[in-house]
């Protein structure tokens, strides 16, 4: 289990699917266990959408300097989580294997990703908390006018395996 401390909204707890995307959840809770997202915000946030975040420059264009194969039908790659509410996925560039560290997690149902996007968990508890999250106040690019941090990210009996690197 993964557990997002955001600052001032509270506690989301996630559930990662090995099963669907390995690559995905393990490079998440490697990725988590370094303390990589302590810090980090939800530098990307639409209601009705998802919320997104998971980048070191909070703007939409940083990452951990690699990125991993993407998991999903378009790149060849069979992954049944569909992007339903709550569903975790990996942001990406238009390229396929661009992902690295960078994530969201959709506050509506959001098929219409599945196929292009590596969905690998899903949130068991602090749905309330993203709707928060996903109805900040915010500006012409989607950014929250104040900070949305997640203060720490915890892995709690995560496996962790070195991440399959592209």
């Amino acid at each position: 289990m993964i557990i997002l401390h955001i600052k001032d909204f509270g506690d989301i707890k996630i559930e990662l699917d090995r099963k669907n995307a390995p690559i995905s959840a393990n490079n998440f809770a490697s990725l988590v266990s370094q303390g990589f997202y302590d810090g980090l915000t939800f530098h990307r946030v639409i209601k009705g959408f998802m919320i997104q975040g998971g980048d070191p420059n909070g703007n939409g264009t940083g990452g951990p300097g690699y990125s991993i194969k993407g998991e999903f039908r378009a790149n060849g790659v069979k992954n049944n989580l569909s992007h339903k509410r709550g569903v975790l996925s990996m942001a990406r560039s238009q390229m396929f294997n661009s992902a690295g560290s960078q994530f969201f997690i959709c506050d509506a149902d959001d098929t219409f990703l599945d196929g292009q996007y590596a969905a690998f968990g899903k949130v068991i508890e602090g749905m309330d908390v993203v709707d928060k999250i996903a109805s900040v106040d915010k500006n012409h690019a989607d950014k929250p006018y104040k900070p949305v941090i997640i203060e720490k990210a915890e892995a709690i009996d995560e496996e962790i395996q070195p991440i399959e690197k592209m």
